[in-house]
């Protein structure tokens, strides 16, 4: 499981027009599965990111967490993490689950974050989505289970 981390001051996925997902403050998560993924894998990056220290504290140190501010999560799932473009000029995405399995693995992972006490929007998996967000920092982190 890949997951990149973005810290937002707010975000939005949109599907045919409609907003269907959005958070004012906290994590925007582009979520991608691949065919090993396990619920294990899923609890662990949950439990990682909901307790990840990359907000600024009163001294503006990046100490404190999602949880700890009150942020909420917008999860979007996107296969294309688990492109692979290091032949040719077109990306090779066979390391990227089915979606069968993905869709899976990408509802348990929400659900783990949700058990950690946090607020998640979501987009709609597989649809066309343009995801907007104000990335604060930057801040953008890459995280994996493996």
């Amino acid at each position: 499981m890949r997951v990149v981390v973005q810290r937002s001051k707010e975000a939005s996925v949109t599907v045919d027009g409609q907003v269907v997902g959005q958070i004012p403050f906290g994590l925007t998560l582009l979520v991608g599965i691949t065919h090993e993924d396990t619920e294990t894998d899923c609890a662990y990056l949950a439990d990682k990111i909901a307790n990840l220290r990359i907000f600024e504290d009163e001294s503006g140190k990046m100490n404190v967490s999602v949880r700890d501010i009150g942020g909420q999560i917008l999860s979007v799932s996107q296969f294309t993490l688990y492109g692979d473009c290091r032949k040719g000029r077109r990306p090779n995405f066979m390391e990227a689950a089915r979606p069968e399995h993905a869709q899976i693995m990408y509802e348990a992972f929400n659900e783990e974050l949700r058990k950690q006490g946090l607020h998640v929007e979501t987009g709609i998996f597989g649809a066309m989505m343009d995801v907007r967000l104000l990335n604060d920092g930057p801040v953008t982190l890459i995280m994996e289970s493996k």
